[in-house]
């Protein structure tokens, strides 16, 4: 084996590029440490547990929390494709090797629930189920909380910054927050609430690309996630948007998961993503872009009364747009540019 010491390069993963060009970013093998150590206290994962692991192993959830959380814990995982039916039978199975957690991503859960809608099955034996890399919607939440029997711990990470913030195992697990810090890392808000983050997980900057590593760091020694947050009283965090997603219409600001937050819980939408569209008049304006359900019929008037009787009207979309499905990358994160693109009907 080679010589290594924790600052030894250990991986360059690349960024969602959901927001711009993706960026290399140089991991190292400290920061893997320190994040899938952070996991195995909050998480209580021991060697008894078996992951079902169903995440591509090219990302930093599949590979550094997946992977070597498994690796580090003494425990061990099953690697399968992504299908409900495949999940649910590794979950169940009656031998030593059944498993015990699940880590996926909201669209994951939300097929699972759509499988289970029809299945129902006792997940009774599963220990922990565990949601992130996008957020996951409040009815989605709830759906899970009835469906597998516990609600999922929603967890909060970036590629640069590792997977840092957690709901607690013992609970409250609370929809729409992803919890508090995970041992030894710091959490603050900077300028415009930006979530701001601190500690061994951190990356050793971008590949071939020091400018970029420079602006991403502050003379502190925080990393600037470009996330939008929000700290509770309980010390809790929320995220509430990207800052490179603020839409700027008449001069207030709009962060769209705000406005997506009010739309999920109308009956009418599965699923909603926001995005800016020039205005002449407001400089932009906001536009919701939906996938319908099946339990109402989708109205666009309605839809828009609708947000006016729980928004600003400044955040209130002016247009709704609908769609079969939204875009997404492998991860299940919405292209949010990709979307102004898309052919349009309202």
């Amino acid at each position: 084996m080679p010589e290594l010491t924790p600052e030894s390069p250990a991986a360059i993963l690349y960024t969602s590029g959901t927001t711009g060009r993706a960026k290399g970013a140089v991991i190292d093998h400290g920061a893997f440490l320190a994040q899938a150590r952070g996991a195995i206290e909050m998480w209580r994962w021991t060697p008894n547990d078996v992951l079902v692991h169903a995440l591509p192993l090219f990302h930093l959830h599949g590979l550094g929390m997946g992977l070597i959380g498994t690796l580090l814990s003494g425990g061990s995982a099953t690697l399968v494709h992504f299908s409900p039916e495949a999940v649910v039978a590794e979950l169940t199975r009656q031998d030593p090797q059944r498993g015990t957690m699940f880590f996926g991503v909201p669209a994951m859960y939300q097929r699972l629930c759509d499988w289970l809608d029809q299945n129902p099955t006792d997940l009774s034996g599963v220990r922990l189920f565990v949601a992130g890399s996008a957020p996951m919607p409040p009815a989605l939440f709830e759906r899970c909380t009835r469906l597998l029997g516990q609600s999922p711990v929603e967890r909060y990470g970036i590629t640069e910054g590792g997977i840092v913030v957690t709901n607690l195992y013992d609970g409250p697990r609370q929809a729409g927050r992803v919890g508090v810090p995970f041992p030894g890392v710091e959490v603050k808000l900077g300028d415009k609430n930006e979530i701001l983050i601190k500690g061994g997980q951190l990356f050793q900057g971008y590949w071939r690309n020091p400018a970029a590593t420079a602006e991403a760091l502050t003379p502190d020694g925080f990393l600037r996630t470009g996330d939008v947050g929000e700290i509770g009283e309980d010390g809790t965090l929320a995220i509430r948007g990207r800052l490179k997603e603020l839409i700027i219409s008449g001069g207030f600001n709009v962060y769209p998961r705000e406005v997506e937050l009010v739309l999920e819980t109308h009956p009418s939408v599965q699923e909603v993503a926001v995005a800016g569209v020039p205005s002449s008049k407001w400089g932009e304006e906001v536009m919701a872009f939906v996938v319908p359900s099946q339990l109402a019929p989708l109205n666009e008037a309605e839809l828009i009364a609708y947000a006016r009787e729980r928004l600003a009207h400044y955040k209130c979309p002016q247009r709704v747009v609908v769609l079969d499905r939204l875009p997404r990358n492998a991860m299940g994160k919405v292209l949010r540019a990709n979307l102004t693109a898309l052919p349009q009907t309202t």
